[in-house]
């Protein structure tokens, strides 16, 4: 039977989150790429919470807009209300958060990836991964080749010969169709061999409805990728007309506008925002949910796949923390024109009936009606351990994985995975050396250190606490911090960097010049810290030191600053000292001292990091180590000795004797 052959430079299983993000990385890099999705209306779906970022979330997807990324600028257009989530706290656990309209940013995603040169979508399910011994595939092969891309094939191939070890050749699809290409991305979401459930209702499908993905399974663990089983879950949907918001609070957005992407500002995006809200929990709630829990297939064992810590279904939370007597019941709008419901924080997989009676007895949804019922979702994943810190896989050169594939949670998590397995994939296909971001440099760098170097017994989410250096990894630096890399691969166009390039450098400026710029205690000072409820000096001070004060900032100090008039004047002044340049003075010199020691503390690590483990090292040599430590260094093979410090059952005294036994090599 006569079947379809395409050739490809790159192949993008999944056109979720993830899949989005590598697909357009790869593009945009000039990889002629092809994109593969079950449905076509899962371009960037949104099937349980639609909003983008949150705690630590709302990091990822400044740090995804700074590297180049798409999600930041998609949301910042389909965004129906934006609120910065602890501003009552410091800086670096700051984290913009926004309600999408769900339909809009998927429609906004699609267009975007339709009108996106050397980039190709296809709606057709992907059945098999084509994976060759290199032995068997030899370099001068060049069978499905085109002149242009032989040279990046040999890239690939080359690396292959001196490892020993499989390569990707392309996938295959459920009607037989082969594409061939050098590098190929996993990004399947949560829909290998998923099965939706509630009560006794399975549904094998994928979310809302759509197909599961039922054979790639079986050519991954053929090809030696052992899979696991992992679950997440989501609220049911409710009729807006039937909720009495009169008995909830209401949750407005805030006034000031932040702007995701730092291509926008406030005035491009503002617009009139759309209220959510807030109701409880209560114990007629939970006595529904005692009653009836014999029913969860969640707790009778017929949901057999670990579900996330972080965002357990409702019953979860009667049955663990029975000393609660209520819990946060989020009313979210779906979108601008629907009149769906999202009941954010009661997630269940409990039969309909229950259903019903659970949610009508929390205040204002008494009347409720269903749209959409609740339901868990379990699914195939692999464990991350499996992947190289760009998140190629060990065993197979040229094919990664990305987003909840990987056992992590969330869209930005899988956004953020997506960017950096296509930025690599390209890489890896121009011969160039990969980026890896480390844990002093991004979230994105915690987050994959973690997925790739720790062993992740449940679906892994995004949080402040996870980040060391949390400090110098804010969302407000992430282009401070990222720019440059994005670039350097191609991501951020000249015009752009030169924008970012003048905001540095007037940061910059500023920041040594009020540090420098000295006031003495004179009258004019001492009636001006006076007004402002501020301790008098003593002494002279900068102005810098003026704003390290809780109560003074940039602003406030301009009486004192004499030399700003004159600054003001000049053009460069005008058209570049904004908010944002502002906002990153006052906290430079505010949490000055801070700074310098987290900067001290990234030296030290630094310092680890640089110390390469040799690729060929054969821990069962070392006998010293403990056999723990063997077995896990051997299982992970870390690339050097921080990721190996970072490695559980792997002990300081373990990295010692690596150290001394790597220094007699």
């Amino acid at each position: 039977m006569n079947t379809i052959q395409e050739t490809y430079d790159a192949v993008v299983v999944g056109a979720g989150h993830a899949g989005c993000e590598a697909a357009l990385a790869l593009a945009r890099m000039g990889m002629e790429t092809i994109i593969f999705t079950v449905s076509m209306d899962s371009v960037a779906m949104m099937p349980c919470n639609p909003n983008i970022g949150g705690s630590s979330k709302g990091h990822l997807v400044r740090e995804i807009d700074a590297l180049g990324g798409e999600m930041g600028k998609n949301i910042d257009k389909t965004y129906i209300q934006s609120k910065m989530l602890n501003r009552s706290k410091g800086p670096a656990v700051h984290s913009l958060r926004a309600q999408a309209d769900k339909i809009e940013y998927t429609k906004n995603m699609r267009m975007v990836m339709e009108n996106t040169e050397h980039l190709t979508l296809r709606q057709a399910e992907v059945a098999e991964i084509i994976v060759e011994d290199v032995e068997a595939n030899n370099v001068a092969d060049t069978d499905n080749l085109t002149t242009d891309n032989i040279e990046k094939n040999t890239v690939i191939q080359k690396d292959c010969l001196d490892n020993k070890k499989k390569a990707i050749r392309g996938v295959r699809t459920k009607s037989g169709a082969t594409y061939y290409a050098k590098t190929v991305i996993l990004c399947n979401g949560v829909y290998l061999n998923a099965r939706c459930i509630y009560g006794d209702v399975v549904n094998h499908t994928g979310p809302n409805g759509l197909s599961a993905a039922t054979y790639l399974t079986d050519s991954l663990v053929t090809n030696g990728i052992p899979v696991r089983r992992f679950k997440t879950g989501t609220p049911a949907r409710i009729d807006k007309r039937s909720i009495d918001f009169s008995k909830m609070e209401e949750q407005k957005g805030d006034d000031t506008i932040v702007p995701f992407s730092f291509t926008n500002t406030e005035e491009d995006i503002k617009r009139e925002q759309i209220s959510c809200w807030l109701t409880y929990t209560n114990e007629e709630t939970h006595e529904i949910i005692r009653s009836n829990i014999d029913r969860s297939p969640l707790f009778s064992g017929a949901i057999e796949g670990t579900g996330p810590r972080y965002c357990p279904s409702i019953e979860d939370k009667v049955m663990k923390f029975a000393d609660k007597n209520r819990h946060q019941v989020f009313v979210e709008p779906e979108g601008e024109f629907t009149n769906e419901m999202y009941i954010g924080g009661m997630s269940s997989s409990l039969p309909e009936d229950v259903q019903y009676a659970m949610y009508r007895s929390v205040p204002g949804l008494e009347n409720a009606r269903i749209v959409r019922n609740a339901y868990a979702i379990e699914y195939d994943c692999i464990s991350a351990l499996l992947l190289k810190p760009t998140l190629e896989f060990k065993e197979i050169e040229g094919l990664y994985s990305a987003g909840q594939m990987n056992g992590s949670s969330g869209y930005e998590e899988a956004a953020a995975q997506g960017l950096m397995a296509g930025i690599n994939a390209a890489l890896k296909m121009q011969g160039k050396e990969p980026v890896v971001l480390d844990r002093s440099q991004a979230y994105i760098g915690v987050l994959i250190d973690d997925l790739v170097t720790k062993e992740t017994r449940e679906p892994y989410r995004m949080m402040t606490s996870r980040a060391e250096y949390r400090l110098l990894l804010r969302q407000d630096n992430a282009d401070l911090r990222l720019t440059d890399i994005g670039h350097e691969i191609g991501l951020i166009d000249d015009e752009r960097y030169g924008k970012f390039c003048k905001k540095r450098e007037l940061i910059n400026k500023e920041v040594t010049r009020l540090s420098e710029t000295m006031v003495g205690a004179n009258k004019n000072v001492q009636t001006f810290l006076e007004e402002n409820e501020s301790t008098t000096l003593k002494t002279a001070a900068s102005l810098g030191d003026l704003i390290k004060r809780p109560e003074l900032s940039y602003e406030l100090i301009a009486p004192l600053d004499e030399e700003r008039v004159s600054l003001m004047e000049d053009i460069f002044y005008q058209e570049n000292l904004s908010k944002e340049v502002i906002e990153q003075i006052d906290i430079e010199l505010k949490y000055d001292g801070y700074i310098k020691r987290q900067r001290s503390q990234v030296e030290h690590f630094k310092k680890l990091e640089k110390k390469r483990i040799p690729t060929d090292i054969n821990y069962e040599d070392i006998h010293n180590l403990r056999k723990e430590a063997r077995q896990k260094l051997s299982e992970i093979r870390p690339e050097n000795i921080g990721q190996a410090s970072r490695i559980s059952g792997v002990s300081p005294a373990d990295i010692s004797v690596l150290m001394i036994y790597m220094n007699m090599r």
